[in-house]
């Protein structure tokens, strides 16, 4: 059953991915001087078959549980992507993961499984980005400003706020605008699936008045599966690493994952990362 945030969800996607339309990509380049940007609803309920006062009801949160056949529809329409269509999809139809009464801690095994990643930067995280793990290698790389133990306490650093407010944080990136994409555009999916989460809900409030950034990338509605490529880093004590990630989600299906990140053998990164790792090592 579709709940008021999932209709927020649904409103403001329609809107930004309308107002990204091509005109001329429906034959309709010279309707009219447009007084904003992308398709008029009327130009977009037309091709995608459905009337205008049902698509103005669905855009305005007021039209709720709508067919797939209908959501293909404006799916095709607004020519969105594979990812973009399966959010609109989720967010449409409400499947969001039931709420968590309290943060789960994370498990014993997967904290040692961490420390023994070596030659892997290495982050155990939460649906919402918050670090509840990491390894040594992991710590050095994203956050050696930090408390080793901080992912383990009562509030546990967030990626996606340091990445927004943490000027250490933020000058660890070489492309920091496409970084910054990037962990909004992985939030908003993510956000579908899990929009009960208090903690998840709490955040995007609380960037939203802390980063002027975040709003505005945030009411931009980007969408992004992200479970794998290339991260550039400059770090501050080896310079620069390119390195490759992959996303690995744990079993439980709670929304936990980890973030591990590895130089390709033999690279210039791959020597840096090594540094990296023996400047953790205290005896």
């Amino acid at each position: 059953m579709t709940n008021a945030h999932d209709t927020e969800q649904l409103s403001g996607f329609l809107r930004s991915r309308r107002a990204a339309a091509d005109p001329s990509a429906l034959g309709a380049p010279g309707l009219g001087l447009r007084r904003v940007p992308g398709l008029r609803r009327e130009e977009l309920a037309e091709a995608a078959g459905v009337s205008l006062t049902y698509y103005t009801r669905l855009e305005q949160g007021l039209a709720t549980n709508p067919s797939s056949q209908v959501l293909d529809a404006i799916a095709r329409a607004l020519r969105l992507d594979d990812v973009e269509r399966a959010h609109l999809q989720r967010v449409a139809v409400g499947h969001a993961a039931p709420a968590q009464s309290a943060r789960p801690r994370l498990r014993t095994d997967i904290a040692t499984l961490l420390d023994r990643m070596t030659d892997v930067a290495a982050m155990a995280m939460s649906p919402s980005q918050e670090i509840v793990g990491w390894n040594r290698l992991g710590h050095a790389l994203m956050a050696s400003h930090l408390d080793p133990m901080a992912p383990y306490g009562d509030h546990p650093p967030n990626k996606v706020a340091l990445l927004f407010t943490d000027p250490a944080s933020r000058s660890l990136y070489r492309e920091w605008e496409y970084e910054a994409v990037l962990a909004v555009a992985s939030l908003r999916y993510v956000g579908a699936v899990h929009a009960s989460r208090e903690d998840l809900q709490r955040l995007v409030g609380e960037l939203s008045v802390a980063s002027d950034d975040f709003a505005r990338l945030w009411a931009e509605h980007p969408v992004v599966l992200c479970t794998h490529g290339t991260k550039l880093y400059h770090h501050p004590a080896v310079g620069r690493i390119d390195l490759h990630f992959e996303v690995l989600h744990l079993p439980e299906g709670d929304g936990h994952f980890l973030l591990l990140q590895y130089a390709e053998p033999g690279s210039s990164s791959d020597h840096a990362m090594s540094l990296l790792a023996s400047s953790t090592i205290t005896g």
